[in-house]
């Protein structure tokens, strides 16, 4: 176990993208903050987050909240 200090933050995040973490987090029974944590530590290494399980799961909340991003979008997205 490794022991953090943590600190709260005001994170904007497009609506259905949360959806889908919100979900993810509920579906791997962690909270919002631990699976963002993780997807971050993994993406600083350079490695995949999720096997294809997970990957499944993810389809399929993309499905039912509409998320139609990908990567690709990431660095195209405006505000309305």
């Amino acid at each position: 176990m490794v022991t953090v200090e943590r600190t709260q933050t005001g994170l904007r995040v497009e609506r259905n993208t949360l959806k889908v973490l919100k979900g993810l987090a509920e579906y791997l029974d962690i909270s919002l903050g631990d699976l963002v944590e993780g997807i971050v530590l993994h993406a600083f290494e350079g490695k995949a987050p999720f096997g294809p399980e997970t990957l499944t799961k993810i389809g399929q909340l993309r499905e039912v909240y509409g998320l139609t991003l990908t990567a690709a979008d990431a660095h195209l997205l405006e505000e309305r």
